[in-house]
């Protein structure tokens, strides 16, 4: 089989090439998606050269640094302007890797392509379907719910069978030369960025009131995109306005318990805080809902889950179709830190897996 593998140069990707080369024809791409001062590509472009060279792989690099502003960046900029949580990794996946790159290799004439990213597909029926992989710890799933049906079928997930130990020690036993490199971190592409910075030099400042859930103003945050749902404390608050905690209590200076970010009122440029339980719900929506297999009626499935962030926990919920395209969650118990513009990926247990069957972005 032909296949153009994603060659990031991170340990992952060097392993697959390993895999990949010793039954198929592999030519190895590497995505230049972004590139200022300080940022790891020019290193991470070095790197996958030299496995490519290790392991006398065709090479190239795929320029989509104008497309990865315009797709991705201005998309995780607008949404925290618009007093929402983005999650950039996930329009990454479905801009970039398995939307312009994937367009690339099938017009290039590859019968697939590969990428590092800890998923397994699994064939069902005569379909294939996206599941969380054996290692669970590392599952990527959540990234990729924005997937489509054809593109499972010309995808290859070469370390779905493998830990994230075994992968490591594979490119050891391979002496590949990035067997010690450390895994990236942070917003795709751009890396280990401290957000709050990175949103100060881009969006700049706007202060506004910080109110409690009955409205009374307690103090001044300095922009709703530096604070997201269910955050502790993080901003200024007056304390000589505050009155009483969750259980009745005079709070007074020496006893003011930790504040939760609730919601965010854009309308009015308010946060709103409140004490540990307050920051909790239950139910929310999943609106522009996509399924990677539009042909199973989730309205049927009898063990729903839900993960509402990468790295979250699976939670069972209940699922009420509202419409062609959205959905009402109900879970089980109200837990905090659910964020309108996340996206929230649903998936259906089975004997063997957890199959991903797509996800929508949560409102509240």
């Amino acid at each position: 089989m032909k296949i153009a593998l994603g060659l990031s140069g991170g340990v992952d990707s060097a392993v697959c090439a390993k895999l990949l080369k010793e039954q198929h024809d592999v030519s190895a791409v590497f995505l230049e998606c972004w590139n200022e001062p300080g940022c790891r590509t020019d290193q991470d472009r070095k790197d996958a050269l030299g496995i490519a060279l290790q392991l006398d792989l065709p090479f190239q690099v795929l320029d989509f640094k104008q497309a990865y502003r315009e797709q991705v960046l201005q998309y995780f900029l607008s949404e925290y302007q618009a007093g929402r949580t983005p999650n950039p990794d996930v329009v990454c996946n479905r801009e970039i890797k398995f939307g312009l790159f994937y367009d690339w290799a099938m017009a290039q004439g590859f019968d697939a392509i590969a990428t590092g990213h800890y998923a397994k597909i699994v064939s069902i029926g005569d379909k294939k379907q996206l599941a969380i992989p054996k290692d669970a710890h590392k599952d990527q799933t959540y990234f990729l719910s924005q997937i489509n049906q054809e593109q499972l079928d010309h995808v290859v997930f070469p370390l779905q069978d493998l830990t994230k130990e075994e992968v490591r020690q594979k490119a050891l036993d391979f002496n590949l030369p990035v067997a010690d490199k450390k895994d990236s971190v942070g917003i795709c592409f751009i890396g280990d960025i401290n957000v709050r910075s990175f949103l100060k030099e881009r969006l700049g400042e706007n202060p506004g009131d910080i109110v409690d859930v009955e409205g009374n103003v307690i103090g001044e945050h300095k922009g709703l995109w530096f604070y997201t749902i269910g955050q502790r404390h993080g901003f200024t608050v007056n304390q000589t306005r505050l009155v009483k905690n969750q259980m009745g209590e005079m709070v007074t200076k020496h006893n003011i318990p930790p504040f939760y970010v609730v919601a965010k009122a854009s309308d009015k440029n308010q946060l709103v805080v409140g004490f540990g339980a307050v920051a909790r719900s239950k139910t929310f929506q999943l609106r522009d809902f996509h399924a990677v297999d539009p042909s199973i009626d989730m309205s049927l499935i009898t063990e729903p889950h839900i993960r509402i962030r990468h790295g979250g926990e699976l939670l069972a919920c209940k699922l009420e179709k509202l419409d062609a395209a959205s959905w009402q969650v109900t879970l089980a118990e109200a837990i905090p830190g659910i964020s309108e513009g996340q996206f929230g990926t649903i998936y259906q247990k089975t004997e063997e897996y957890y199959i991903c069957l797509g996800a929508g972005i949560i409102a509240v």
